[in-house]
């Protein structure tokens, strides 16, 4: 898929694929929420606000209210790329959500995830 459709995808499809990750794994909506929450600046009821409403996930990154720069020290791999050498920026902050999902649907604490 190129990063062009991902990007025009609603918010509202994506998110639900984030929580029923990590639920079915044991864990909870407001864990997911915390991860997201600490990449973007939203709270978690301005989350669910967005994921009842028509954004695109490119609205949803471009409106976050502030993106928390410790997110750029994410390392790692996600789907086989190494998200530290994802040029572009947007592609990267949905690949760093991805990785913190990941790591919570694995079973890492989250206050580990969370530096």
């Amino acid at each position: 898929m190129n990063e062009e459709k991902v990007f025009a995808m609603g918010f509202a499809k994506i998110y639900p694929l984030l929580v029923n990750k990590v639920v079915r794994k044991g864990r909870t909506q407001a864990e997911a929420d915390a991860a997201i929450a600490w990449t973007t600046g939203y709270t978690a009821e301005q989350i669910h606000e967005l994921a009842e409403s028509s954004v695109s996930y490119r609205e949803f990154f471009d409106q976050a209210p502030a993106p928390n720069p410790a997110r750029l020290r994410k390392t790692g791999t996600i789907c086989g790329v190494r998200i530290e050498q994802i040029e572009n920026p947007l592609m990267r902050d949905i690949r760093i959500i991805d990785k913190l999902i990941d790591e919570l649907a694995k079973g890492k604490p989250l206050e580990r995830i969370l530096l």
